[in-house]
C-alpha cells in the first residue's frame, strides 16, 4: 500500500501529460502512456538518493511568510527603480556570503528564494568554502543583503532541514 501511495500520483501526472502532450487519448496511447508513467515513477527513486527530512514545519510556514513579505518588499523596490530610472543609481554587483547550511535540500530551497526575490540572483555556489556568490541590483547596503540571506533566510532552513 505504500508503494501505491508513492508512486501513484507521479505515475497519474505522467500518464495525463503524456496523453496531453500527445494530443490523443486513444487506447493506444492511454496504453503506451500508463507504461511509460509507471516505468518512470518506479525508476525516480533511483535518481534521488538523498531524502528530505523537515525537521521542524513551523519553521517552514515562517520562512514561507517572511519570504513572501520580502519578495513583495522587493517587488515594490525594484519597481521604485525602474520607475525613476537613472535617478535611482543603482550599484549592481557580486556578493560572497558564507553559508553554515550544507543540506543539498536546504541550499536548493535558499536557491530558490534568493531567485524569487527580484533584485537578486544566485550567481554560484562554492561547495568547498560553502560560500554562496550573489548578484545583487543595489550593493549599497551589502550588510542588509547578507543579514537577510544569513538570520532571516539560513537559520530558519537550518531549523527544517539540519
Amino acid at each position: 500500500m505504500k508503494f501505491l501511495r508513492r508512486t501513484l500520483p507521479l505515475t497519474v501526472l505522467l500518464l495525463i501529460l503524456w496523453l496531453t502532450l500527445n494530443d490523443s487519448i486513444g487506447t493506444g496511447q492511454w496504453l503506451l502512456g500508463l507504461v511509460i508513467a509507471f516505468t518512470l515513477a518506479l525508476l525516480t527513486p533511483l535518481l534521488r538518493p538523498v531524502r528530505a527530512q523537515m525537521r521542524r514545519p513551523g519553521a517552514a510556514l515562517r520562512l514561507i511568510g517572511r519570504v513572501a513579505a520580502d519578495v513583495v518588499r522587493s517587488n515594490g523596490a525594484v519597481a521604485w527603480r525602474i520607475v525613476r530610472g537613472n535617478a535611482a543609481r543603482a550599484h549592481p554587483g557580486f556578493l560572497k556570503i558564507p553559508l553554515r547550511l550544507q543540506d543539498p535540500h536546504g541550499l536548493a530551497a535558499l536557491s530558490c528564494i534568493v531567485t524569487f526575490t527580484p533584485g537578486t540572483v544566485w550567481a554560484g555556489h562554492d561547495a568547498h568554502n560553502n560560500q554562496l556568490t550573489l548578484h545583487v541590483l543595489d550593493l549599497r547596503h551589502a550588510d542588509q543583503v547578507i543579514f537577510a540571506i544569513q538570520e532571516r533566510y539560513e537559520r530558519l532552513l537550518l531549523e527544517i532541514f539540519e
